[in-house]
């Protein structure tokens, strides 16, 4: 026997499931946008750090992250200088 839900699926119902469906999948493209952002800024940060400890400059990535929001940092100028030249140079 072949059940027979008491319902029967009409235009309006298959707009409204395409509907959700649609918004669904530009919500998800939307986190994935936002997620690829993230780990860009993070592996800038991390890269930027890298190149610079080579260098000698001993700010943390904390530090640096700081200094990309703009906030102020206490640490030798010659260091901070370093991490803005290098954010500049890594666009």
């Amino acid at each position: 026997m072949k059940y027979q839900p008491p319902y029967t699926i009409t235009p309006e119902i298959l707009n409204r499931v395409a509907a959700i469906s649609e918004a669904i999948g530009r919500l998800t493209v939307l986190a994935d946008q936002a997620r690829a952002l993230r780990l860009r800024r993070i592996n800038r940060i991390r890269t930027i750090h890298g190149s610079l400890a080579i260098e000698d400059n001993t700010l943390t990535e904390s530090q640096i992250t700081a200094i990309l929001e703009g906030k102020r940092v206490i640490a030798p100028p010659r260091e901070v200088q370093e991490v803005k030249n290098a954010l500049a140079a890594y666009g």
